[in-house]
């Protein structure tokens, strides 16, 4: 008998408080990266109706204008009239601002390996890990993108969205939107698309039936493949009946509240760490990144289907306290092997992660929407599959 089931993913568009938030905590990132890429950086950010607030640690040799960055990233999102309920000229902008602890970087500026030892062997281990914590990396062969399916349909509903917005093929659409996805599998492989969501904000003169049209026709069936839409898929575009009030008018948004839309939409584990706002010394995000790259070349040189990644840190210290694979019977070979040739080619000190992958650059704010893996971006240097043949060849696969 076949096992049917059915799972679900959302995404949100860049306008949605909670990415708005998250683009701005990363652009200041980015902003003091383009001067000083050994800054260290952890912020927060809490947009409300007619506020932002940016709060956390930054220590660094350059400036930066924090109100200058949030009202550029407001604006070019969209929020730039007062009638949206937030607009990037006329919001507050507060700061609380202060340096990193003293008592954390003692831990990462120099790793306890090196307290340890009291002499530096390997240049790579001079750093220690930012904070504990565990992190998680996925990848699955549902997808090019070597992604789960739900999710990556969910991104292209909202970037759609946006699209269509920005470009005005559908004129009336505003900033904040959400797409959810909920596709049938059968014995773990995607069949069809049972219900696609949308919620889209639009100007108050506009009626429910002109806007379920032109969703219809020109976000879901330009992005959708048709193989994966029957008869029987349900559309439910603005259910409410009405989507005007939207933005950090409707609802505040806070950094980090979407880790699901950042990561793999709700498929395998997640550490509960967000990205946005973190230098790579944080290894919520290196570390996630880091698992991410070796689970994608894991499942791109065919030792498993699928591929799931633990890492786990102690803050100050520089290799992992743990590595842990689930395959869920798929791979070809013994999991004990596969965690070797893991130790073998990757290495996964916060350093080596940050060289490897080349993270000390102003590439953040971009990952802040649509989700920061499966994407085709040569920026998004944890998407890379260099090292399947390497892999093979470990594995005796070629």
């Amino acid at each position: 008998m076949k096992n049917k089931y059915f799972f679900t993913s959302e995404s949100v568009t860049e306008g949605h408080p909670d990415k708005i938030a998250d683009q701005i905590s990363d652009a200041i990132l980015d902003a003091i990266y383009e001067h000083d890429p050994y800054g260290r950086v952890a912020v927060e950010t809490l947009v409300a109706t007619g506020l932002v607030l940016v709060a956390g640690q930054i220590t660094t040799q350059c400036y930066v204008d924090i109100p200058r960055i949030v009202r550029q990233v407001v604006r070019e999102i969209g929020y730039t009239r007062a009638k949206f309920g937030f607009d990037a000229d006329t919001c507050a902008v507060l700061t609380s601002i202060d340096e990193q602890s003293s008592d954390i970087d003692l831990g990462v500026s120099q790793s306890l390996e090196i307290k340890e030892t009291k002499e530096i062997k390997d240049d790579l281990e001079k750093i220690g890990a930012g904070d504990q914590g565990m992190m998680f990396g996925y990848a699955c062969r549902e997808t090019p993108e070597l992604m789960p399916l739900p999710i990556i349909m969910a991104h292209k509903l909202t970037r759609q969205l946006a699209e269509a917005r920005k470009k005005k093929i559908i004129p009336y659409l505003r900033p904040d939107g959400k797409s959810q996805v909920t596709v049938e599998y059968e014995d773990g492989e995607p069949q069809r698309i049972e219900t696609i969501v949308i919620a889209a904000q639009h100007h108050p003169e506009v009626d429910k039936e002109t806007i379920q049209k032109d969703i219809r026709e020109k976000v879901i069936e330009q992005v959708i493949p048709a193989k994966y839409l029957d008869s029987k898929t349900k559309f439910l575009i603005n259910a409410t009946g009405r989507f005007v009030i939207g933005g950090p008018q409707a609802d505040t948004g806070l950094t980090g509240r979407k880790i699901i839309v950042d990561t793999y939409g709700g498929v395998g584990s997640h550490g509960g760490g967000c990205f946005s706002g973190k230098d790579p010394t944080k290894v919520d995000r290196s570390g996630s990144y880091a698992a991410r790259y070796i689970a994608k070349n894991i499942v791109a040189a065919g030792i498993a289907k699928k591929c799931e990644i633990q890492i786990a840190y102690a803050i100050g210290v520089a290799h992992p306290v743990s590595i842990m694979v689930d395959t869920f019977g798929t791979e070809k070979i013994p999991h004990h092997k596969i965690i070797s040739i893991i130790n073998k080619v990757f290495d996964l000190r916060p350093e080596a992660i940050i060289r490897n992958l080349n993270l000390r650059r102003p590439i953040y704010k971009k990952t802040a929407v649509y989700g920061h893996f499966g994407r085709e971006d040569a920026d998004f240097t944890w998407e890379k599959t260099d090292q399947v043949e390497r892999l093979r060849k470990e594995a005796s696969l070629l």
